[in-house]
């Protein structure tokens, strides 16, 4: 089946003229949707907690911030870019009764509408926007003139004008630039979650650390461990990114070619593929998000040890150490 896509001629920003929209978190993505929809002419405000940094780098880009439910009380278009463990929870204590019949609540991560965690209001629709990058990439590219590409999806029977609506805000963004394909929100957030969960996030990384300590084990140096098995990844990924999996074989020598012929299947094999669809299951299913949601709710435990343990790694360990040496990068560290 072939996705329907939505560019800049199809989208009309006169339609939010006369709307206010809300957008509820000034993080990753709320900070770069609110500025670009500004940008675009848009009356935008902001829902955020006082104290914290995003309030005060919302006050830094010009804005007021307001509480979540004054926002959510002024805003035709309500936007909720709160992170998703949290999101549940914040909406039924401060988003939903200060909806109103004709609102619109907004994602641009379907996962707490997908499982029930977010129920919109009688008279209330729907709408996903949602941009295939992180939110610094969404500002930075619009500003540059372009855009990154996003999905848009409805609820079950919300009307055209919501439908309207939605390329309006993608239009604004900087999304129709890029390009908007047309979605369900169960498959913006199943594909999304396998595919952090299988390749983006949990694979690459697991692939990268157990290389690592294969080099390591056999006793090669750490550093050069590091770099055949996580620096030169960039490398590859922009081939990728630039011209598929045909534009990286032409680009790295005749030997690399044939090793991913020749190896890549014993590595990612039917093993994994049989993995891979379990994961599928289990998102589909709702048991990730199950778990998900009580590791929060018991104040994310074993959330919290993992990603202490991963940090001392001696991976991790290895890249702070040179990456100090390499000036022509912006190192970041957390």
């Amino acid at each position: 089946m072939t996705a329907t896509i939505y560019y800049d001629s199809d989208a009309n920003l006169e339609l939010l003229k006369d709307k206010t929209i809300a957008i509820l978190g000034y993080g990753s993505q709320g900070h770069a949707q609110a500025q670009n929809l500004r940008d675009s002419g848009c009356n935008v405000i902001i829902g955020q907690r006082p104290g914290s940094a995003n309030y005060d780098l919302a006050v830094e880009h010009g804005f007021e911030p307001m509480s979540l439910a004054d926002a959510t009380s002024q805003g035709d278009l309500v936007n909720v870019l709160l992170p998703d463990e949290v999101q549940g929870d914040i909406y039924r204590n401060q988003i939903r009764d200060n909806l109103s019949p004709g609102n619109i609540i907004m994602c641009s991560h379907g996962f707490n509408v997908h499982f029930g965690q977010v129920e919109a209001p009688e008279g209330v629709d729907t709408l996903l926007v949602a941009p295939k990058g992180p939110g610094h990439l969404v500002r930075s590219e619009f500003e540059k003139g372009g855009g990154v590409p996003a999905l848009i999806a409805l609820n079950e029977g919300a009307s055209d004008e919501t439908f309207q609506l939605g390329l309006a805000y993608a239009k604004g963004i900087g999304g129709t630039r890029g390009g908007v394909i047309q979605t369900s929100f169960a498959e913006e957030t199943e594909t999304d979650l396998f595919g952090e969960q299988v390749v983006l996030c949990g694979g690459v990384s697991e692939l990268v650390k157990m290389a690592f300590e294969t080099l390591v084990e056999a006793g090669y140096q750490p550093e050069m461990a590091y770099f055949e098995c996580l620096h030169e990844l960039k490398l590859i990924v922009d081939l990728f990114y630039e011209g598929g999996l045909s534009y990286m074989r032409y680009s790295v020598s005749n030997t690399a070619e044939f090793g991913d012929y020749s190896t890549g299947e014993r590595i990612i094999n039917e093993d994994t593929r049989t993995e891979m669809r379990k994961v599928l299951k289990e998102i589909q299913d709702g048991v990730f998000a199950r778990n998900w949601i009580l590791e929060n709710r018991a104040g994310a435990p074993a959330f919290k040890a993992r990603r202490r343990r991963d940090h001392d790694h001696e991976l991790e360990q290895v890249g702070r150490r040179l990456r100090k040496l390499m000036t022509w990068i912006d190192a970041k560290e957390v």
